[in-house]
């Protein structure tokens, strides 16, 4: 629980009294204490909040958009999160970088002599706080495949912990525990990383949150706007991650959990690497966010072509037992997070992918091609339809299945004050750096 967010929200609501009297009583709730110790914490916050909330420095205050993350849903592999993203690269602006947030990879890349130097960070999956090892193991998986789709081979992982304050402290270990699980057997090292709690005394509870980076190195990068007409599209077989382990936990279905834990991806990214192919490949990607769904019309953003899919092939792209899952579920296999490796390269190339990556006993499929034009696509008996992301991912557990997947009636709104509140962040962030420069002057 945030404590700073509920006195904030109920100082406005009402009397300063009645505020502590419920504070104190959602304290007790969740640390068991006397109402005096209770009371005195409660005290506390309410002076904090009271003395952090004017906001007199100008620096302290933020444009609010008025729109709620989940409303917009960001965060959920949709419409809404790519919007965000591409707003966020908006305020980060230009800069040096090779690879940066605009160009819709999900490694960023910089030079340095004659080495590329790919750097990733993921967020572990939202609903896995209470299975550290588990949460450490894909998220881990998930920063090493972003670095090995660009071309690179990652020499070092690092981490960031948030435990709130009732967190067992045996959760930072267990979860350590499934990140250097994938570091062992991959052999890249954990070099460093950082361990705090979520909000300081401000958020009781259990939760855990934090994220897990990887940077690579390579003489080459394989990025998605490098995607060529007359490519071939192949996808390895995905049994999922921290979104498919989320459903096999939260339906019950537990069997599958295991089906999850392997290191089939950076198998085939290492085999590809091992007989030198990776030069010859225009273009690599995992298929994470939001599934084909969402990462086929990215690449088709960046590329300026048409991609096109066979459903039945890309179907034979999901672990068997995970797919049957999805569709007992009705969870559609293309608009959710199956952790495969898509390679896209000239068909002779490709001969050579498919030989290197079953060596290492990974299934691949040929899915689909790259065409002139724009969008992506996928022909089912005979019709090519438009592949299109949903607002949010396929709804994958059953809360998710109640908020639901559809667009909101007041979308196009929500993103004119989303516009706002980024150029806002701009004009701020220019404001800032030239009174820092003139400082002196």
């Amino acid at each position: 629980m945030d404590l700073e967010g509920f006195a904030r929200r109920m100082i406005s609501r009402m009397d300063e009294r009645e505020v502590k009297r419920l504070l104190a009583e959602r304290i007790i709730e969740i640390k068991g204490w006397d109402y005096q110790r209770a009371e005195r914490w409660a005290e506390a916050v309410i002076l904090e909040v009271k003395n952090a909330t004017s906001k007199s420095h100008p620096v302290l205050d933020y444009h609010s958009s008025g729109i709620s993350m989940g409303e917009f849903g960001v965060g959920s592999r949709g419409r809404g999160d790519f919007y965000v993203h591409r707003k966020i690269a908006e305020v980060i602006g230009e800069s040096n970088a090779v690879l940066s947030t605009k160009d819709l990879d999900d490694a960023g890349v910089v030079k340095y002599k004659n080495f590329y130097i790919s750097v990733a960070i993921d967020g572990i999956h939202s609903r896995l706080s209470e299975y550290p090892f588990v949460a450490g193991f894909h998220v881990t998986r998930a920063a090493m495949r972003d670095v090995y789709v660009m071309g690179a081979k990652p020499v070092a992982v690092f981490s960031d912990i948030h435990v709130a304050d009732d967190g067992d402290v045996a959760k930072i270990f267990d979860h350590i525990a499934g990140i250097t699980a994938v570091c062992d057997l991959i052999g890249v090292p954990l070099v460093s990383g950082s361990t705090l709690r979520i909000g300081g005394d401000m958020v009781i509870g259990e939760r855990m949150t934090g994220g897990v980076g990887c940077v690579g190195v390579s003489e080459q990068i394989t990025p998605r706007k490098n995607a060529k007409e007359g490519d071939v599209i192949l996808l390895t077989e995905g049994a999922g991650g921290g979104t498919i382990v989320t459903t096999a936990i939260f339906y019950g279905i537990h069997e599958l959990i295991d089906e999850t834990l392997n290191i089939d991806f950076l198998l085939s990214c290492e085999a590809l690497f091992s007989e030198n192919i990776v030069g010859r490949i225009h273009s690599m990607s995992d298929v994470t966010n939001g599934g084909i769904r969402g990462d086929a019309e990215e690449i088709s953003s960046v590329s300026g072509k048409a991609l096109v899919f066979d459903y039945e092939e890309t179907r034979r792209a999901v672990n068997p037992k995970i797919l049957k899952m999805l569709e007992e579920l009705e969870i559609d296999f293309m608009g959710v997070s199956i952790d495969s490796l898509m390679v896209i390269a000239p068909p002779d190339i490709s001969k050579a992918v498919k030989k290197a990556i079953r060596k290492v006993g990974v299934k691949v499929v040929e899915a689909g091609w790259v065409e002139e034009g724009e969008g992506a696509y996928f022909i089912k008996d005979g019709k090519k339809e438009l592949l299109k992301p949903r607002f949010r991912e396929s709804a994958y557990t059953p809360l998710k299945k109640v908020v639901g997947e559809t667009t909101p009636p007041d979308f196009e709104e929500m993103r004119e004050k989303v516009d706002l509140a980024a150029k806002a962040a701009i004009e701020k962030k220019l404001r800032v750096i030239e009174r820092i420069k003139n400082r002196d002057k």
